[in-house]
Parts: structure tokens; sequence; C-alpha cells
């Protein structure tokens, strides 16, 4: 037979009973009988107002540890009644959850409870997912639901967006980052003055050419000149390791992937022009005996774009970065170079060339040769192309 509740709490009391009574004895025990019934009624009173207790003891210490498993830390009522109030800015990181988006406007103090913003996410998944990353500005003790608006219009980023191009000069690329962030060149210039804090390797001998990767840029307004920097110079080192170039040779490769991005006037040539700047600098009693002759080196030590005429050429030979002037690679990169021109220079086309000509400046047609004797038969298509386009060859 099994146990009732009160039989639970206090004991069976019929396993103290004999099993049989006489008349006698049941008729001698019925006035202390009575008295015993009326105690166990006082007892189970006790002990429904014990396990009364002992319930609301257990909710005052399971409660929050179940509203922490349904709705984080949070506890008490979810949401402000909004609209809030004064200014407080977020970031929103590349891979961030809607739960860190969450945690992060609550600890701001911008919504009460991680759950606040989490409803309203929920409430709409596709406008959720497509919260961008950047800063907003929001307010103070807002709803969730009015946080959530905020974030998901784009129109609320509060970011500068620059795009450098691949092959500037440090000077060019300063003064592209100063006209699409406001941050004056001299600040750049400063920034790059600190190697160690812009996170430059020392090969690069404090100097940050070729380091500052080429991209389009989303930079918050409160980004300084030197997290802009760093974080240029971070890409770049992220690309190196994806071309899987040792770090030991990064220098290196980053000097040859600047003479291509001068060089190469379509996406097939980088390869063939890295090539190029191997073969010669492999050979020093070839046909350029170690010289790589490329006119992008001349434009660097000159700091002018542009066709050169004969008289510029011969005022650089002096200069280490002119390489008609000084055989092998020049002191460091001339420029900055993109991914496409990393990758060529960490893996150059398998070739034998030694030499190559532009031989359409219009389509950007080149040639490249094995021989100088092939060379020259380029060159002279060239000087047709010069003859028959009057004003486009010359500087």
């Amino acid at each position: 037979m099994s146990q009732d509740f009160t039989d639970t709490i206090f004991g069976d009391d019929t396993k103290r009973r004999p099993a049989a009574r006489s008349r006698r004895e049941i008729h001698g025990r019925r006035r202390p009988r009575k008295r015993k019934t009326g105690r166990r009624l006082l007892v189970l009173l006790v002990a429904v107002v014990l396990v009364g207790g002992a319930g609301y003891g257990a909710y005052s210490v399971l409660g929050p540890i179940v509203g922490g498993l349904v709705g984080g830390s949070d506890s008490g009522d979810v949401d402000y009644a909004g609209p809030g109030t004064g200014e407080v800015r977020i970031t929103v990181d590349p891979g961030q959850t809607g739960e860190d988006i969450a945690t992060t406007l609550r600890d701001a103090g911008v919504t009460k409870t991680r759950t606040a913003y989490i409803e309203a996410a929920r409430a709409d998944p596709q406008a959720a997912a497509a919260v961008q990353p950047g800063t907003y500005a929001l307010r103070k003790e807002m709803t969730g639901a009015g946080a959530f608006a905020i974030l998901t219009d784009p129109a609320n980023r509060r970011t500068d967006r620059v795009t450098v191009r691949e092959g500037l000069w440090t000077s060019e690329t300063f003064q592209a980052l100063s006209d699409g962030t406001g941050v004056s060149v001299k600040q750049y210039e400063k920034a790059a003055e600190d190697a160690e804090a812009i996170g430059l390797p020392r090969a690069a001998d404090g100097d940050v050419t070729g380091w500052l990767f080429p991209a389009s840029y989303e930079f918050d307004k409160d980004t300084s000149a030197k997290d802009q920097l760093a974080q240029m110079v971070s890409q770049t080192k992220k690309t190196l390791r994806d071309a899987d170039v040792p770090e030991k040779d990064w220098q290196r490769t980053l000097t040859i992937a600047s003479i291509v991005e001068g060089e190469a006037r379509g996406d097939a040539d980088r390869g063939k022009v890295a090539r190029v700047v191997e073969n010669r600098l492999d050979d020093p009693n070839g046909p350029t005996a170690g010289y790589l002759q490329m006119d992008s080196t001349v434009n660097f030590a000159l700091q002018k774009r542009g066709n050169l005429t004969k008289t510029e050429y011969d005022s650089a030979k002096t200069d280490p970065y002119d390489t008609y002037g000084s055989p092998g690679l020049p002191p460091g990169p001339i420029g900055n170079p993109g991914q496409a021109a990393i990758d060529a220079a960490a893996d150059p086309t398998p070739g034998g060339w030694f030499f190559f000509v532009t031989v359409n400046l219009d389509t950007g047609e080149t040639l490249f040769a094995d021989t100088y004797e092939e060379q020259q038969r380029n060159q002279a298509k060239l000087n047709q192309w010069c003859d028959d386009n009057p004003g486009k060859c010359t500087g």
C-alpha cells in the first residue's frame, strides 16, 4: 500500500500499531486518540506553513538562476519606457552576434536588459542580421525597440569610408586618407614615426612605405591616425601570411610587389613581371647585368608621376632607388602593393623572360621577351604605336 502525503512527512503510524486490539484497549484509548488526532491536525497545519515557506525560500534562491537561464543576468522589468536622454556611442564590431550587441547596449546603459534588445531583434530577424559594423549614436535608457531601430538604419552609422588605391606612394596614401577622414596629413606623418605603435616590423627600418595596405576602409570618426595606420599594417601582414611568405622575406616580397604594382598593366602580367625581376636578380651576368632597370623606381626616386625626359632620368642616377643606376633591389618598397601584386611576388609565373615592354598604352598590351634581340623587335612595335598616336608617348 502506498503512503499518503502525511505519511511521507510524519512517518507511517500503521507500522507502530499492533495488528489487533481488544475492545478494552480500544475503549480505553478513545480520548487519547482524539487528542492525537488534534495534534496531527496541528502538526499538519505547521507542515503546510513550512512547506510554503520552503517553497518561497527555494524561489528566492532559484529565481535569479532560472531568470539567468532564460534571459541572462537581467532581472525585474526588462525594458525602459523610453525614449531616453543624452547621447552614448556604441560600436558594433565585425563578427558580433545579436547577443553580443545586446550585452553592449545593456552595459552602456542604453537598454535596461539584454532581453529588451533581443526581443526586438527576434521580431525582425532579417533586419537584425543586416546590422553593419560601425559606431552609432544612441541615448541612455532607451527601449529595446528604439535601439534596434537605430542600429538597423544604415544612415545612422557614423563612419568615414576611404579608398586607398594600389601602388600609391606614402605621401599620396596620407593625402587619400586625409581627404576621406578629415584627419590632417601631418597627423598621419607623426603617427608613422612611431613604428612600434603601428606594428611596423623591424625589417621595415621605420619606413611605412609598402606596409599601408590599399583597400576600402570604414574608420569610426574617433579613430586616430595611429590606429588607422596600425589597421593597414595589420592587413598587410595578414596578406603576406595568406600568401605563405615567411616573415624573414616580408620586406623583400613587398619590395618586389611594389615594383610589380608600378610596372604591370594587367592582371595577367603581374606574375610575369615578378618573374622578370627575379630573373634579373638571379643572373648578375645576364642581359641586364643584375640591374632591374625599372622606370617605376625612377619615378619614385624623383617623386614624379608619368613619363620622364632623358634629363630627368640622368638626374636620378645617384639615387639608390634608381634601378638603372644601382644594381639589385632598391633599399625598400617604392609604393604600397595590393593583394594581387603580393601574390605575384610570392609566386612568380614560371618563365625565362628578361624583358617586357608595353606596346599599346591605351590597352596596356605588354609583350615579354627572353632575349635582347626579341625585346628590340617588341620595342619597334611600341615606336610604331607612338608614331601613330602623337603626343601619347612623351611626358
